[in-house]
């Protein structure tokens, strides 16, 4: 099995991915930047949704559109509201991370480690591995931890993310360790843990 390398000359390359690479995915990413992990960020769905005025009248934009447009967008069409919920926070915070959402399936990209943030998410990422062409040359752990989709558990989740991460790093053989420090984190978080190996 292709060793995921931990030595000085490889970093571990890391996607954290949830529906529309909005909070919770973006929230880990920017809490992982910052302790200077190599991270990007993923959305699996179709569309980017965002909350709206009412729960059948979510915002809908396409991935390729701006955190930036999105942000003026929602400025424009309701300041207040979109103040009080944190959706304007979150996509200012968002636009100085990276210009705009990006969908995992389109991603050429190989990471050493993905970690969803729903299991829906994670189902669609291995769908995903299922369906791309293979050479089974590199391993590439995923898994998954449950995240709520609102601020304050993505807030929790990037916090989580991160010590995992960080415990999976310091692993000198991660491939034959990796169980054990599922299990230890699982019984820590008290949060049930996927985990599956794939190949590129």
């Amino acid at each position: 099995m292709a060793n995921i390398n931990t030595n000085q000359n490889h970093e571990m390359k890391i996607a954290v991915v949830c529906s529309s690479n909005q909070n919770r995915s973006m929230e880990a990413h920017s809490f992982l930047s910052k302790k200077g992990f190599c991270v990007k960020s993923f959305g699996t769905g179709n569309m980017v949704k965002l909350p709206g005025p009412a729960p059948d009248k979510p915002n809908i934009y396409d991935f390729s559109i701006t955190y930036d447009a999105m942000y003026r967008d929602l400025m424009e069409k309701d300041t207040e509201l979109y103040t009080q919920n944190g959706i304007l926070y979150m996509l200012d915070r968002n636009r100085r991370i990276k210009p705009n959402p990006e969908r995992f399936q389109l991603s050429k990209e190989r990471f050493d480690l993905i970690i969803t943030c729903e299991e829906r998410v994670y189902d669609q990422v291995l769908e995903d591995f299922e369906n791309r062409e293979r050479n089974d040359e590199q391993a590439v752990h995923i898994i998954n931890i449950d995240i709520q989709d609102n601020h304050e558990e993505a807030t929790i989740g990037a916090f989580m993310i991160c010590e995992l991460v960080t415990m999976l790093y310091s692993s000198e053989d991660l491939d034959n360790e990796i169980d054990e420090i599922l299990q230890e984190f699982e019984h820590k978080v008290n949060r049930p843990l996927l985990h599956t190996v794939q190949f590129y």
